[in-house]
């Protein structure tokens, strides 16, 4: 074997091995960048619906403190109003 053979041999063989390791971690395949950027979503983001019931619960609740709210202040209301009229 000649020195330029053996050197084209050598620089297949590191070709082969470099390409090899790429395909192992996946970095240089033509999906890598839509693969990780929908990773990162699934994994980071709400979806639409998980964000559209969170706000129907949080108007609930909302809603709710505003009924309470305003059942404490009516009973207070009515409260004054027999103490002013009958007296205690």
């Amino acid at each position: 074997m000649g020195s330029a053979s053996r050197s084209a041999w050598i620089v297949a063989a590191s070709i082969g091995a470099v390409e090899a390791l790429k395909d192992q971690m996946g970095v240089c395949r033509w999906n890598f960048v839509p693969r990780s950027v929908q990773n990162h979503a699934k994994t980071n983001i709400r979806s639409f619906s998980q964000a559209k019931k969170l706000t129907a619960r949080s108007s609930v609740a909302v809603t709710k403190m505003r009924d309470e709210s305003l059942k404490q202040s009516e009973k207070s209301m009515r409260r004054v109003m027999y103490l002013n009229c009958w007296g205690s």
